[in-house]
């Protein structure tokens, strides 16, 4: 199971939201996170969240059983650990 922690800000809610268009990808909440869970990886692409640079590099919170594998300018890339 891939878990990915963001907190629940207006500026990583476009994260959220991109994650969750995948229908692998199940988003909910914990306390004042997003939790994003997939069976498999998820991947997450920068230019569709409209996120600026100091944004992405700052969303995630943390991970569960999980590593990023990728998280550069064009997308982050979450796999089971």
């Amino acid at each position: 199971m891939t878990t990915l922690f963001v907190l629940d800000v207006p500026e990583n809610t476009a994260v959220a939201e991109v994650a969750g268009r995948n229908p692998a990808v199940t988003v909910d909440h914990v306390g004042p996170y997003f939790r994003i869970v997939s069976d498999s990886a998820i991947v997450i692409d920068r230019r569709a969240t409209g996120c600026r640079h100091a944004v992405w590099y700052s969303s995630v919170a943390g991970l569960a059983g999980s590593r990023i594998t990728q998280w550069d300018k064009d997308a982050m890339r979450v796999e089971p650990q």
